[in-house]
């Protein structure tokens, strides 16, 4: 049976619907909101049951295909998501029914592997068919940067521009793209994530840019927020004792694209009980389900958990529409969401730096297990959550952590904590010895406009 066809709408309500296609190439709406799709496909109990015998492309292309339509034949998306995704998704048991999600084995080490090596794929696909090309535009406050150098690297259809916050990347995080050349540019911005996101958003919307064709690879791209959903399917189906069992997942949250990547797939029918969002000490989201009340942090606050570190998500709006409300660009709520049943979906917590170097320390004297800063936050972020509900009762339910990082890119917090140097994986190894190559600007958009226009 063909897949209804899917229309993806702006969070600010004031742009047409477009297609995949569109959305993905377009990356923003012109009225400066994100991309949504105006209906969220199901996975029935029999689909679910399947995905238990497929590997993870296969996942994946079951999953997105729901989300593509027309746009991409099977076989295609097979293939795209058969070429992005060749590494493990380890799922390591701790304690109980209490697991670890690694999603550190890909590329660059990090979780967001998964999104930019398929969303790359996707927009090559779309742009050779086309004989177009595109200029990719986007901000990161860790990891996001080097996954997308790596993942669009030698594209010949796409120039990168990525914006980092001066002093907030580690060092291995800052070398994965630096190091790289050709159609990938990178620049330091001295200001804060917030800041660099801040000043891609103001790119998209300057019409006399119009002529680059600017699209972002950040999570406010539909093609970085859906690939995220994939995951949540592999790791019940592998976890899971039946297709009615439900799971509650700990995400470290920043930009939230992670958190909504979850929350897609427990809306598309997967049986999630519970989100924790565990967030550092930015936590504007877990003050606003406990108060209703949403305000952002300006700036945000620097934490170990560097990829953490937004005081207003993007992401965010995509939330609050999904719970039926509406909350323009600036985080200013111009539509309640359902916040009964936001609370029901969502636990928020916010832990501290002590806490997270705690939680580093405790678990590896006490399990024999490395965790790096954000996943620490979201061993955490559940700790808190079993002490808060009937622990007997729960105690065999299934449970799993996201550790969104390989913890070799927190070298010193890692060592400080545990007394044990992590060994590099493949992908860092040599990094050190590689020449850096960016640029250093100030938060000045009319300075990053005139470096832009200097690369054509």
């Amino acid at each position: 049976m063909r897949n209804k066809e899917i229309k993806y709408y702006s969070t600010n309500r004031k742009s047409p619907g477009v297609s995949f296609r569109e959305a993905l190439l377009k990356g923003l709406a012109p009225d400066g909101g994100l991309y949504f799709p105006d209906s969220i496909p199901g996975i029935g109990k029999d689909e679910l049951k399947d995905l238990a015998g497929l590997e993870y492309h296969q996942v994946a292309s079951s999953v997105l295909g729901k989300y593509t339509g027309g746009e991409i034949s099977h076989n295609d998306l097979d293939a795209l998501c058969r070429d992005a995704y060749n590494f493990d998704i380890p799922l390591e048991k701790v304690v109980h029914r209490r697991y670890i999600m690694r999603l550190d084995m890909g590329p660059t080490a990090s979780f967001k592997d998964f999104a930019a090596r398929l969303m790359s794929r996707l927009m090559q696909f779309f742009l050779v068919r086309e004989n177009k090309h595109l200029t990719i535009l986007t901000a990161t406050s860790g990891d996001t940067g080097s996954a997308v150098a790596s993942a669009f690297q030698g594209l010949k259809n796409i120039r990168v521009i990525i914006l980092f916050p001066e002093n907030e990347v580690s060092a291995m995080q800052r070398k994965q793209m630096t190091t790289l050349d050709g159609n990938i540019n990178v620049i330091a911005v001295k200001g804060k994530f917030d800041d660099c996101q801040n000043l891609v958003k103001q790119a998209f919307t300057d019409k006399t840019l119009a002529h680059l064709n600017l699209s972002s690879a950040n999570s406010i791209n539909i093609g970085r927020l859906l690939p995220q959903s994939v995951y949540y399917f592999y790791a019940w189906s592998r976890l899971a004792l039946n297709s009615d069992e439900s799971v509650t997942f700990s995400v470290p949250s920043g930009n939230f694209g992670n958190l909504m990547g979850g929350l897609t797939a427990k809306y598309m029918g997967l049986p999630v009980s519970k989100f924790i969002i565990s967030t550092n000490e930015n936590r504007e989201v877990p003050e606003f389900l406990k108060t209703g009340i949403y305000s952002a942090i300006r700036p945000s606050i620097n934490c170990i958990s560097s990829a953490m570190n937004v005081g207003h998500p993007s992401n965010l709006a995509r939330m609050v529409a999904l719970y039926n409300g509406v909350m323009d660009e600036t985080g200013h709520i111009i539509k309640d969401p359902d916040m009964d049943r936001m609370k029901h979906d969502l636990y928020g917590i916010s832990i501290s730096d002590n806490q997270t170097r705690d939680t580093i320390a405790e678990v590896y004297k006490k399990f024999n297990i490395l965790l790096e800063p954000h996943g620490a936050v979201a061993w955490n972020g559940l700790e808190q959550y079993l002490e808060s509900e009937d622990h007997e009762r729960i105690i065999n339910d299934l449970f799993i952590c996201l550790e969104t990082a390989h913890p070799a890119k927190f070298p010193e917090e890692i060592k400080k904590n545990t007394g044990h140097a992590p060994v590099l994986p493949p992908s860092m190894t040599g990094l050190e010895e590689k020449t850096e190559n960016f640029l250093t600007v100030e938060n000045n958009y009319e300075i990053l406009k005139n470096h832009i226009l200097n690369l054509y």
